[in-house]
């Protein structure tokens, strides 16, 4: 027995046939030049779902070759935000018609659950709407301040050309968190989706014509890496990148990108802590901490993968969080119930389970899970909702990112040791805290290292913050204001608009 609410198959129809995906190249749906293609395969249910073209070389160098020719004609680039702005809302509106089946094709390529697949595909919407405002509001400054013969001007110009890297585990929102605010600036962009999850930005393409986007403002170009990512990270007409996936890759794309001063914005992983204080409302700390943790099977960066309690309530809140984590719906992503699906490869199945064999030879214990495990009638890969305790800082599990469905339990004494413990990973995406103290939790805010801290909740988000990572979780910020800034540069015009200027040569 696990103890766990399991959702067997639920007989729901698949596909007839695989999703059939393409580059988008200047306005035209493309093969890759030397025909090349991947199968993707549901990691919930093993049957192909999804056949994309695999670029290479020639499909990333014309999908540049586009942008920049945009770009540089201005099309786009100087078109007025009322305009940017209008395309922007339109497609808002084509991506909630098509809710459903973006939501699908996501979980049948990534594992999620559906009824989680369609609530991000409504934020995205929401984020592009929330792009289109400021495409309309976007503005520099005047200075009138310099003497009575000058005027200085401060403009807001789009930086050109932008390669957009996004990650398997939120395929279509992420994308979303970084496109519209690309285009809402006046940008051009070549996006490459992850090869384990294509399908979803094709259809983001699709609407993008319906739309009305001018041919080449963006291009998608399908496939792994090496050669799509290694191009955009390197060429000379692409003025900046922004990527979301792990820190190793994040650090590549640097590295790669510093032959050319390109800027990059990076928004990398995490080993977010939630601290817990004796004053909590462990009820509601339980809640959340268990949202937190499974939420996406962990495969999130903004992921609750460790809690840090004082030791005088640790034993009530474990309990608590087990007893939820027992009663969270656990199996086939296709059924509406679900809230834990399938693990996106064996591979990374692999990877969590061995951090939890390696905390329990180090002497930690398992108080729920531990294990893959599929529920009936379902041939993918699955991870039990795990909870590890007796952690010690000094086990790996403590401080890396394991990317599943696995929560570590710390203890500590004092307020100071909590923040030294929160502190002690090299990332630094995201924080928690748990107090009814309100001084407890700013003074907890203002000192560890996030950038994000929640009080008293989980994972919350809006459009309007900004949100992104301190140390190794990343740089830059995307959503807000200063995820339109990302994509813009800043141009200083001094103006003499009075007497002529002193003469240096007599």
């Amino acid at each position: 027995m696990t103890g766990l609410t399991l959702i067997p198959s639920s007989g729901a129809a698949l596909p007839a046939e695989p999703f059939r995906a393409r580059h988008l190249i200047g306005g035209a749906w493309r093969d890759s030049v030397d025909g090349a293609v991947s199968e993707r395969r549901s990691p919930a249910h093993g049957v192909p779902v999804s056949i994309a073209a695999k670029g290479g070389q020639p499909d990333v160098e014309a999908a540049i070759a586009a942008a920049r020719a945009t770009f540089d004609a201005g099309t786009w680039s100087r078109a007025s935000g009322k305009d940017r702005a209008a395309l922007l809302l339109g497609v808002a509106d084509l991506i909630e018609r098509e809710i459903d089946r973006v939501a699908l094709i996501e979980t049948l390529e990534s594992g999620k659950p559906i009824t989680q697949a369609k609530g991000e595909i409504a934020g995205a919407a929401d984020l592009w709407r929330y792009a289109a405002a400021l495409a309309r509001t976007m503005h520099g400054d005047s200075h009138n301040t310099l003497g009575p013969d000058m005027l200085g001007l401060v403009l807001k110009e789009p930086i050109g050309v932008a390669g957009i890297i996004c990650p398997w585990n939120f395929p279509f929102l992420i994308v979303s968190q970084k496109l519209p605010f690309a285009l809402a600036a006046g940008c051009t962009a070549v996006v490459k989706p992850s090869e384990l999850t294509p399908s979803s930005t094709v259809i983001l393409g699709e609407l993008l014509q319906e739309a009305g986007l001018p041919a080449g403002v963006v291009n998608i170009v399908l496939g792994y890496g090496d050669p799509v990512g290694a191009a955009l990270s390197t060429h000379t007409d692409v003025d900046m990148v922004s990527f979301t996936g792990s820190t190793a890759v994040g650090k590549r794309i640097v590295a790669a990108a510093s032959g050319t001063l390109k800027k990059v914005s990076l928004e990398l992983g995490g080993k977010n802590p939630q601290v817990v204080f004796p004053d909590a409302d462990l009820d509601e700390a339980a809640d959340a901490i268990t949202f937190g943790v499974h939420f996406n099977a962990g495969e999130c960066c903004n992921s609750g993968s460790r809690v840090i309690v004082h030791d005088d309530v640790a034993e009530a809140l474990v309990a608590r969080v087990v007893a939820l984590s027992q009663k969270v719906p656990f199996g086939d992503p296709l059924d509406p119930r679900t809230q834990v699906g399938a693990i996106i490869s064996p591979e990374h199945l692999a990877k969590i389970d061995g951090y939890v064999r390696d905390a329990q030879a180090a002497g930690a214990g398992v108080a729920l899970g531990g294990a893959a495990l599929s529920p009936g009638g379902l041939s993918g890969q699955f991870y039990q909702p795990t909870i590890v305790t007796d952690v010690t800082p000094a086990m790996p599990i403590a401080t890396e990112e394991v990317f599943g469905p696995v929560l570590s339990v710390l203890t500590f004494r004092d307020t100071d040791e909590a923040i030294a413990l929160a502190n002690s990973a090299s990332y630094g995406l995201s924080a928690g805290v748990w107090s009814r103290d309100v001084s407890t939790c700013l003074d907890f805010a203002r000192r560890v290292q996030a950038g994000t801290v929640w009080t008293n909740t989980w994972m919350d988000g809006f459009s309007e913050l900004p949100f992104g990572g301190v140390k190794q979780s990343g740089q830059g910020r995307e959503l807000g204001r200063y995820g339109l800034e990302e994509y813009l540069e800043v141009k200083t015009v001094q103006m003499r608009i009075g007497a002529t200027r002193a003469r240096w040569v007599a």
